[in-house]
């Protein structure tokens, strides 16, 4: 099979730091789906895999997380799907990526691709839908589906990937009002595209700028990006008793600030359930079905905004630099080999 992978850990813009290779098949384990790959998604993990993590001496890594495609072939211990079914997924951390003709992945973690979607519009959801949900409902602790749950939701780097998906989950699935941050005129037409009551600029203040628009504080902070350099907005906006879910990886974080509020701080890494085969690991194959449904529905819509191409080492390298440039929004997806 065809796969793009590195030898080693680097700047993008190094020589061979994405290349093209062949790979054999690989055989399905017990839980397993091979899914022929139809589109792909960069997240931000694969930058900073590519530029931090070095395989093996003499190996080559494969990255990628978010996937779309058809199952191939199944393992001796798979209930869930069968030959020839529609698939989306985010894989797991601990394993070969998505970057790959034919790709392993338990079934347990996997949903059914939502049927009014283009490969390419479901690959974008995977990963950011699965955060978005699990930092929302499992971290947070909102109500699935309860309009009458009131207070306020601010997303840091709303137009990013997970700000983009979470923003619609929280307009559309709780009765919160949602609030993100841009800085930009294009970043801010995104965020009230996704269904952001309030765009905020993440460059001033926040508090000054949350009282401007008639609240006082916030109960709930999303923060998606720098929330070190955003912890004494984040410390000054949050409710006595707020709540702060993050995602991103400070150095440092001092949190004792957050005491004299009694703010309780949430860490969410999707990877979790899958990387230690939790008892609930099943809740990501029910969580993306549900995100399917409401896809086709029309309540949630792909982020997708970057078409790079056909799925190959030079189209990958291109995406890579776009996500690291940070001036892209919503997802990159690569389509095809």
């Amino acid at each position: 099979m065809k796969a793009i992978g590195y030898r080693l850990a680097g700047p993008i813009t190094a020589r061979d730091s994405l290349i093209d290779f062949d790979s054999p098949d690989p055989i399905p384990g017990p839980r397993d789906l091979r899914v022929a790959v139809k589109a792909i998604s960069v997240n931000p993990a694969d930058v900073q895999l590519r530029a931090r993590v070095s395989p093996a001496e003499g190996q080559i890594k494969v990255l990628g997380f978010d996937a779309a495609g058809v199952v191939d072939a199944v393992g001796s211990e798979v209930s869930l799907f069968k030959t020839g079914d529609e698939v989306f997924y985010a894989g797991a951390i601990d394993r070969p990526g998505t970057n790959s003709e034919l790709h392993l992945v338990d079934e347990r973690i996997v949903g059914k691709k939502p049927k009014t979607l283009r490969f390419s519009q479901a690959a974008a959801l995977p990963l950011t839908s699965l955060t978005a949900w699990e930092l929302l409902f499992d971290r947070l602790a909102l109500p699935y589906g309860d309009k009458s749950k009131s207070g306020s939701l601010l997303i840091i780097n709303g137009a990013g990937g997970v700000g983009s998906i979470l923003t619609q989950i929280a307009r559309r699935l709780t009765g919160v009002t949602v609030i993100a941050t841009a800085s930009r005129p294009e970043t801010i037409a995104w965020c009230q595209a996704m269904g952001a009551h309030h765009v905020i600029d993440h460059n001033r203040p926040f508090l000054e700028q949350i009282r401007a628009i008639g609240l006082p504080a916030v109960e709930y902070v999303a923060g998606l990006t720098a929330t070190d350099k955003h912890l004494g907005d984040i410390e000054a906006v949050l409710a006595p008793q707020g709540k702060l879910a993050l995602i991103d990886d400070p150095k440092i974080l001092d949190i004792v600030k957050l005491k004299r509020k009694s703010i309780s701080v949430h860490w969410e890494l999707m990877f979790t359930r899958s990387l230690y085969r939790a008892s609930d690991m099943i809740a990501q194959h029910r969580i993306l079905n549900e995100v399917a449904d409401l896809a086709d529905a029309g309540v949630l819509k792909t982020t997708l905004t970057e078409d790079a191409g056909r799925i190959n080492a030079a189209n990958l390298i291109l995406a890579h630099q776009h996500v690291e440039s940070g001036r892209g929004f919503g997802k990159t997806v690569l389509a095809g080999f």
